[in-house]
């Protein structure tokens, strides 16, 4: 039989690396692996200094903390399936194992969306209550607003895991990526899957859907108190504490958008295209992130130079 009842046992699944570059993956593993450590270790870094210097308790660094927190879970969730295909050649995994690592990568992902926007929040309270500022932003709203962000992303990405194990699949899958996304998998099914693919539909629509209108609108109005603002001295001032943040935007729905692009009307292109625009979706956000905001943000500058000077003593 092809198929068999996912109730049973579960069919065998197939990562993909970069086919036809397999000769090569030592070499390719390489840059894939410093942009893991940078990484890693840029947003330690960025969770690190905010957590020692009591100057960096504001509202605006703790949600900097939660954007390096979501991407350090995304870098660390996508690493062990990426280097076990290209450094071991070791593509299956199991059924359950898939989910589970899709499960957290969904997860992060709703959760760096709500955080980008959270931020918008935090720059327009910043700019429109400049005054008022730590009065509304208080620790409590912003504990509330960091448990709210998580668990709509928790609750949205649930029950897509029991919606596929209902569905059949061929004995073996083979995958077009190195690690574990919904709309990879459920394009192995044999059975109908509408129903999952409408509600993967809907958890985008309901998360990144909204927060990129609820962004944009954010935007038109922090743009309509700058504007608002007398002297041009204080619009640029004001403009220039969105900067990190529009960066962060940008480099994390650019890819997304890309990758949507690709899959919907891409499907004559070479499967090495799809594979790379998947890892810059997942890669390039938890790189850039810290690196834009530790440039850009003095603040932050100064006290990881500081840090790294203190330990040269």
């Amino acid at each position: 039989m092809s198929v068999f009842n996912s109730s049973a046992l579960y069919p065998c699944f197939l990562l993909t690396g970069l086919s036809g570059l397999e000769s090569r993956y030592d070499l390719i593993s390489l840059p894939i692996f410093l942009v893991y450590a940078i990484s890693i270790a840029r947003n330690i870094s960025i969770l690190f200094v905010i957590k020692t210097e009591s100057s960096l308790h504001q509202p605006m660094y703790y949600f900097l903390s939660m954007l390096a927190f979501t991407d350090l879970g995304l870098s660390t969730t996508t690493l062990p399936t990426t280097f076990s295909v290209f450094w071991f050649h070791a593509r299956e995994i199991s059924f359950n194992a898939y989910l589970v690592q899709m499960y957290f990568i969904h997860v992060f992902s709703i959760i760096e969306s709500a955080v980008l926007l959270a931020m918008a929040f935090d720059r327009f309270i910043a700019i429109q209550e400049p005054l008022r500022y730590a009065a509304i932003l208080t620790n409590d709203i912003i504990i509330g607003i960091g448990l709210a962000i998580a668990g709509r992303a928790l609750a949205l990405v649930f029950p897509a895991s029991f919606l596929l194990k209902r569905l059949q699949y061929h004995d073996v899958n083979i995958l077009s990526y190195p690690f574990c996304l919904h709309q990879d998998l459920i394009k192995t099914t044999v059975s109908n899957r509408r129903v999952s693919s409408i509600y993967g539909l809907m958890v985008v629509i309901c998360s990144m859907g909204l927060d990129s209108v609820l962004l944009l609108l954010s935007y038109v109005l922090i743009l309509g108190t700058v504007l608002s603002i007398a002297s041009k001295a204080e619009r640029v001032r004001a403009l220039n504490t969105c900067i990190s943040h529009i960066c962060a935007v940008l480099t994390f729905y650019t890819p997304m958008i890309g990758l949507s692009m690709i899959r919907r009307y891409g499907q004559n292109t070479s499967p090495i295209v799809h594979v790379l625009m998947a890892n810059v979706y997942l890669l390039i956000p938890p790189l850039m992130n810290p690196i834009v905001y530790s440039v850009k943000t003095k603040q932050i500058r100064d006290r990881i130079f500081s840090k790294f000077k203190r330990h040269e003593m």
